[in-house]
């Protein structure tokens, strides 16, 4: 395919036509800023004395996204190595000491590697490394300071956790099955009908994409997703399989190293459900795969309410801090979040496998995770442990303490989950010896982290918190003048800490800072590069205005270099509709005004190299959770307004030249702003949905069916009002979109609609892109076609008509 190098004018010229282009490149600033390198990803080893630092490449050409690629049960396989379609692409590593030295790692020629994971005692690391040929592991010692390829060992990434430690040296792997074949053919006619038949029993299914068609793609799952499991020491390289081989979903290894908990899946497939529903059995084998105890074994998964949960043992882990002990949640209320219930959850702890003795600790609500990497926390002491349930009705959490021997746990704080002033944070964990986590605490006082939100925007923090008196010590806050964010802890006592620091001037970078009586020394361990240094003017400023019923409603207002006050600029307007059960907490403010602004992939803000204001605007839909949608497209139009007009009275915003965009759910409300509203001269709308009947059985936070809000359905679909659509709209969309509901087919009904109603459209789909857009061809393209389209219908708009 040929690349033009096409100016605004060009591309504004064949909005009306309808054909084919190669790709498109933006103007030379913005291509200039797409190739400067990325920050490094910072991974700390489980000894806290070294810091790895992973470059990585941030656009892979169009060539590696259009390699063979299998759809198959949601699942995204690459035939050629059985793995994942869209492997790492890490660049480099470099290691770097806490005084900041740093040693650069030649990587091995001729492979992509993947992400590093530490051994638990630190001296190692171990990553994937993609070839033609297959995956293979690669172990970087650091002693040795050479990395080397296990022999004999061919990796089977396509589901489940390909590689993990199970010891300091010793891994276990998912390997592909010595024994296995060929790839099943596919038959030269089909064997007979696909049938599916429905019991009389409700079984309602969000929409999913990539799912099995027929008996030859049931072949094929089984072929590509059987693994054989095994031991593998990284010195010797000797190897003990574990079992016979399946598809194996979930595996992790005990504390002590002896058993592996393993989750595998099982037919009859589903062709309405992904392999997460699929029939399974959870079960304890030991090291040569002989089951000790089988925890569950659940049917298929096709039964579940909507916000349901399965019956019987989900969630099943270790028990960190015991040899061999599991926990798992279960369901007291059939898994229904609509059935009345006293107790919804019980968690249940088995120290002891074989054992017949259990203990529970019975929840309110809902169990949920206390982070978003730990479901349950666990003291070091092996007694007590952390717990949060939540209240769907009134989206209330409570984080709980509760012994493992069982009774009621005691509440800790409880709160609004969107109320992010009032958030006392989250739980911090660190790395025993044996590589579980536990609770960061230090004499019933737990470190907690917290973005630190404020009304005058967010200042994250770590502070200390005192189990017994329910007070709290600052350990670490934001300055009033930067962004300092803490990446990691590096002692018990939260006086080694590595932070991420940024401001509006100076790019974000990390360091080691380490508090030593009353003074404290500062590394710099990442450097901070500038990937447009001409942009630093770029002013941002958070906004509070209110709507006409009195929500608040806040915006990010960020200006463009060179601007001068009380000049009225085009504008794009970029959201993301977001529910909120009250007002009061809808109305909080969200971001940093003291942040660095980065330009990265298609993003809104590269507008700003272009002369445009950009608002990022909060888009608070307030109402009960069961209907708030009920008005979403009046408080849609209603926040846009009280926006528009603020940014306006501010002298910024040219109120006669704004567009609007938004990715996903921020295109169905780009798509709902022009259909329902002429507050704007054009819209954006990427990867979206607008044809809800196409998602009938919820979206979004929405919990009815289409039966049950056949009018809400209707209201909120931009397909049903595309004849009011008359304002310009440009439709981008992967052709190889995998999100659940946002078919690539929603883009392309629209776009018939719109023109076939005499609308101006313009559709474009991007060749094997998903649901974001990776390959550096396409978001070139996505910039240039996005910058040509605003400046065609919004910075040269006339006078309204």
């Amino acid at each position: 395919m040929r690349v033009l190098v096409v100016s605004s004018v060009l591309l504004a010229s064949a909005a009306a036509a309808d054909g084919q282009t190669g790709y498109s490149k933006p103007p030379p600033g913005v291509s200039a800023i797409l190739n400067a390198p990325p920050p490094p990803d910072v991974s700390v080893s489980p000894a806290r004395d070294r810091v790895l630092l992973t470059h990585k490449d941030r656009y892979p050409p169009i060539a590696e996204l259009a390699e063979p690629m299998l759809k198959l049960a949601g699942l995204r396989i690459n035939p050629a190595t059985n793995g994942p379609s869209r492997p790492g692409r890490v660049v480099g590593f470099t290691l770097a000491a806490l005084d900041g030295t740093k040693t650069q790692i030649p990587l091995p020629v001729g492979v992509r590697l993947g992400t590093a994971r530490w051994s638990p005692d630190g001296k190692r690391f171990a990553a994937l490394g993609t070839t033609e040929k297959g995956i293979g592991v690669w172990v970087y010692d650091l002693a040795a300071a050479k990395f080397t390829q296990l022999p004999g060992v061919t990796v089977n990434a396509a589901i489940g956790v390909p590689v993990q430690w199970a010891s300091a040296d010793e891994l276990l792997v998912q390997s592909i099955p010595a024994t296995r074949g060929t790839p099943p053919v596919a038959p030269p006619e089909p064997p007979g009908p696909v049938i599916q038949e429905s019991s009389g029993k409700a079984g309602p299914v969000r929409t999913l994409q990539d799912l099995l068609q027929n008996t030859h793609d049931e072949a094929l799952f089984s072929y590509y997703g059987t693994s054989q499991l095994a031991f593998v020491n990284v010195v010797t390289g000797g190897s003990q399989p574990v079992g016979p081989p399946a598809i194996v979903s979930g595996c992790d290894v005990s504390p002590d190293g002896k058993l592996v908990l393993l989750t595998r899946l099982n037919k009859p497939f589903s062709y309405l459900l992904s392999y997460a529903s699929f029939p399974k059995t959870v079960e304890v084998r030991d090291r040569s795969g002989g089951v000790v105890a089988t925890i569950a074994d659940k049917p298929l998964q096709d039964r579940i309410p909507i916000e349901g949960v399965p019956t019987g043992p989900r969630l099943v882990q270790w028990m960190p801090t015991r040899p061999a002990g599991l926990c798992w949640v279960e369901a007291l209320d059939g898994g229904d979040p609509r059935v009345k219930a006293e107790a919804r959850d019980k968690v249940v702890f088995q120290p002891v496998l074989g054992k017949a003795a259990q203990s529970s600790v019975t929840l309110t609500h809902r169990q949920s995770a206390i982070s978003t990497t730990t479901t349950i926390g666990f003291f070091e002491d092996g007694k007590r442990v952390l717990l949060k349930d939540y209240d769907r009705d009134r989206k209330w959490a409570r984080m709980m303490v509760a012994e493992v021997a069982g009774g009621p746990p005691k509440v800790l704080f409880e709160r609004s989950t969107q109320d992010r002033y009032g958030n006392p944070g989250t739980p911090l964990t660190r790395t025993l010896s044996n590589g579980q986590r536990v609770l960061n605490e230090l004499g019933d006082r737990l470190l907690m982290a917290n973005e630190g939100a404020t009304p005058k925007g967010d200042r994250p923090w770590v502070l200390r918190y005192d189990l017994t008196t329910g007070r709290s010590v600052a350990v670490h806050e934001c300055p009033l003048d930067e962004y300092h964010k803490v990446v990691a802890v590096l002692d018990d006592l939260g006086k080694r800490l590595l932070i991420e620091r940024e401001s509006p001037t100076l790019a974000p970078h990390v360091v080691f800072r380490a508090e030593l009586g009353d003074a404290s020394r500062e590394v710099k361990l990442t450097e901070p590069v500038d990937p447009a240094p001409a942009l630093r003017s770029v002013k941002r400023e958070i906004v509070t205005t209110k709507r006409a019923d009195g929500t608040a409603v806040n915006f990010t207002l960020f200006t463009p270099p060179g601007h001068t006050p009380g000049q009225k600029l085009p504008t794009v307007f970029y959201a993301y509709p977001t529910e909120f059960a009250d007002g009061d907490t809808a109305g909080q403010v969200k971001g940093s005004a003291f942040r660095f602004t980065t330009f990265t992939g298609y993003s809104h803000q590269f507008f700003l190299t272009q002369g445009y204001a950009v608002m990022e605007v909060s888009m608070p839909v307030v109402g009960p959770p069961a209907s708030a949608n009920d008005t979403f497209v009046e408080q849609l139009v209603a926040n846009a307004s009280a926006a528009i007009n603020k940014g306006a009275e501010l002298g910024v915003v040219d109120p006669g030249r704004v567009g609007v965009m938004g990715h996903s759910y921020g295109a169905f409300m780009t798509a709902n702003l022009l259909a329902h509203s002429d507050l704007f001269r054009a819209g954006i709308a990427r990867s979206g949905a607008y044809n809800r009947t196409l998602t009938p059985f919820g979206f979004q936070n929405e919990r009815r069916t289409f039966w049950e809000a056949p009018d809400v359905y209707a209201k909120m679909s931009p397909f049903n009002a595309a004849h009011n659509i008359n304002e310009p709209l440009l439709l981008i969309h992967g052709a190889a979109d995998n999100n659940p509901g946002t078919f690539t087919v929603q883009s392309e009904r629209l776009y018939q609609a719109v023109r076939g109603n005499g609308g101006t459209c313009r559709l474009v789909l991007l060749p094997h892109e998903s649901h974001g857009y990776e390959a550096r061809e396409s978001v070139e393209h996505v910039l240039a076609e996005q910058i040509a389209w605003f400046d065609r219908h919004v910075k040269q708009a006339g006078p309204r008509k």
